[in-house]
């Protein structure tokens, strides 16, 4: 059976959600920023009233502010927008199972199934749309193709609430001629690489030979030849599907320079107990941590390290994430950290366990551990503390309430799909 894929995209979605909560926004130039004071003063999302004035996500606060003075600028509301996004992927599957999340506002949509009851892709995504905005006074712009690359591009390529068709038989007059940093996984620097062979459009990146690619990508190369010539073959995943988690990482940028080690081991912990309470989450340990730093002077860099034996108590992750750090200090102050368990297993495909001393004292942290989740669970993050935090109470951060955890990347699974193929 054909593929038929639609990319839904929510325009403008954090802002759009505060538009639609206080309609004494509408109409006005908005955007959702987070805390200049915690040093997370960036553009996040902006209305199309900001947008015409030059604000772009990801600008800092007073950059958006120097392109429109009359900016509004709102904080965040992650819950009302996991809510918010509940409520439209209950719109998408009353139409089909296979929906996949690309993050909160974006979802693929395999509806070649659903043409007997529904109609063809097109009309399926334009009721989406009058859906969307009926119910939820939201807008969304879908793209309608044969595979999740061109979907993708069509969600992209008319905004806002509009649906675009890509087809095997015009695909090369809609999609070629678009510059090729539109397409998935081509970044800045990639651009900025095939721009020196002169590479600028989606058509002359299809037109390259294929060991020219290799040479200067690698095994991206091919990928992104592959995804210009519609030879895309990942398929949707079913909703209900629960995507392999490979890692469990988290990250934070500080409210202030971290100087000291002390500042430096607050942040740590912080991170270490929301990773480490994700794995029990997971029923999962890891073999290996990782950790990133990035100094004031903007330098980034990442170090990991082995565990001595699987774990997924935080005191086990901190003192790797800490040995780390010692052996490995930036020249500058820290500016922000994060910190990921990689080689998950599940807690019962472990080793056979140790009967040395060690082993014990981390299998009873791992029992207190399961404690303090459970108390945190019923009493909020605050209700336990470790000591060291009290040091600095402005360096502390419930790290597992405030992120998002989106599910598995497009990578993966297109990484998955060449294997089968």
């Amino acid at each position: 059976m054909e593929r038929v894929i639609l990319h839904s995209d929510l325009n403008n979605f954090y802002a759009s959600a505060e538009c639609r909560d206080n309609p004494e926004l509408r109409g006005r130039p908005v955007a959702v920023c987070g805390d200049p004071a915690a040093r997370h003063g960036i553009v996040l999302a902006k209305s199309q009233e900001a947008k015409r004035c030059g604000v772009k996500t990801g600008q800092a606060v007073w950059q958006a502010r120097e392109r429109c003075r009359d900016l509004v600028v709102v904080p965040p509301r992650y819950d009302r927008y996991l809510e918010l996004s509940a409520a439209v992927r209950d719109i998408y599957i009353s139409y089909t199972d296979r929906v996949e999340p690309f993050g909160l506002d974006e979802c693929w949509l395999d509806v070649g199934g659903s043409a007997g009851l529904f109609g063809p892709g097109k009309a399926i995504a334009d009721d989406i749309r009058a859906r969307i905005r009926r119910e939820l006074g939201l807008t969304a712009s879908v793209g309608v193709s044969f595979n999740k690359v061109f979907a993708k591009l069509g969600s992209d390529y008319r905004k806002p609430d509009a649906t675009t068709l890509i087809t095997r038989e015009n695909y090369r007059s809609v999609v070629w001629a678009l510059p090729v940093s539109d397409l998935l996984y081509v970044g800045p620097a990639t651009t900025r690489k095939l721009g020196r062979y002169g590479v600028y459009t989606i058509g002359q990146l299809a037109q390259s030979s294929l060991e020219f690619l290799h040479t200067l990508l690698g095994k991206v190369g091919v990928m992104l030849w592959q995804f210009a010539n519609g030879q895309d073959g990942a398929g949707v995943a079913p909703y209900y599907a629960v995507p392999p988690v490979k890692t469990i990482g988290n990250s934070t940028t500080a409210p202030r320079d971290l100087e000291s080690d002390d500042d430096v081991k607050i942040t740590l912990y912080a991170l270490c107990d929301s990773v480490a309470a994700r794995l029990r989450e997971q029923r999962s340990m890891c073999r290996a941590v990782q950790i990133g730093i990035r100094d004031t002077g903007l330098l980034w860099y990442e170090r990991q390290a082995q565990l001595p034996r699987p774990a997924c108590d935080s005191t086990s992750l901190f003192q790797a994430a800490f040995a780390l750090f010692a052996g490995n200090r930036p020249r500058y102050a820290v500016r922000s950290l994060s910190v990921r368990a990689l080689g998950l297993s599940l807690a019962d495909e472990a080793p056979q366990l140790s009967f040395l001393p060690e082993e014990a004292r981390r299998l009873r942290r791992t029992d207190l551990e399961e404690a303090v989740d459970r108390i945190r669970g019923k009493y909020g993050y605050g209700s336990l503390r470790r000591c060291i935090m009290l040091t600095d109470p402005a360096l502390d951060l419930d790290a597992k309430g405030t992120n998002i955890v989106h599910p598995i990347g497009f990578l993966g699974t297109m990484a998955e799909s060449a294997r089968s193929h």
